[in-house]
């Protein structure tokens, strides 16, 4: 009696819809459960190592570009705005990463959190519908989080430093004296209207420039100290990235 196709494989010369068998047991469901896992884990990790990289960007442009506005007194402000510039970029990139990395992280944690946790140490009134979540972020995977809270998060994490890193860069070379004839004995400008003749962009006047830097940083400083809506595991102050 010949042996009975494998149902993992499609039978040769099939034509009607086929899919692979489920698993039979709660050996297979759990072996599959773990391989499962790890391939979460890798996608996740794979999203984190991107993360990671677009800080280290920015780390590396706010070095960069302060050991060049910094290194004589002639050079240009404008300098340190492109810094501001630049690593805005990178932390609209990095949100956008982080809102991908959120969901493969949101089936991680509900995994940790309502089996494996469960096996090592069983509570009494378990989550049954734990898998419900996960199983519907697979047929109609959406986004957890909006672009917004992803932004304010990255920008909690890491990126409020190096702008206030560059905004004491700025402010530090708006008030140097430029050493010119008027200014050569004094270290510093000793009067509104040299600061904002300093703080000059191209045809761009110095007290829009101050007012512009300002009013961006009034944003940033909100952004920085706004709440999430949602609170729990992954809100500002518990565990997280």
């Amino acid at each position: 009696m010949a042996a009975e196709p494998s149902p993992i494989l499609r039978p040769s010369g099939a034509t009607e819809p086929f899919s692979p068998a489920l698993p039979a047991s709660p050996n297979e469901t759990s072996t599959a459960i773990i391989h499962y896992y790890r391939g979460e884990m890798g996608r996740m990790a794979s999203w984190r190592d991107r993360i990671d990289r677009t800080s280290n960007w920015a780390i590396t442009v706010v070095a960069a570009l302060l050991s060049v506005s910094l290194s004589t007194p002639s050079s240009h402000h404008g300098v340190i705005i492109f810094a501001m510039l630049l690593i805005s970029l990178l932390l609209l990139i990095e949100a956008r990463r982080y809102r991908f990395f959120d969901v493969y992280r949101a089936r991680v944690r509900r995994l940790e959190r309502s089996y494996f946790a469960q096996i090592l140490s069983p509570q009494a009134e378990p989550n049954l519908n734990w898998a419900g979540p996960i199983a519907q972020s697979l047929r109609n995977p959406v986004f957890l989080m909006s672009y917004r809270q992803a932004f304010d998060r990255r920008l909690k994490r890491n990126y409020c430093w190096m702008y206030f890193i560059l905004l004491l860069a700025w402010v530090l070379k708006i008030f140097t004296s430029t050493g010119t004839a008027a200014a050569v004995n004094r270290a510093y400008v000793d009067s509104w209207h040299e600061l904002a003749a300093n703080a000059n962009f191209g045809p761009i006047p110095g007290w829009a420039v101050i007012a512009a830097i300002g009013a961006f940083y009034v944003f940033i400083t909100y952004a920085t100290f706004r709440r999430d809506s949602g609170e729990g595991e992954l809100s500002h102050g518990e565990v997280h990235v």
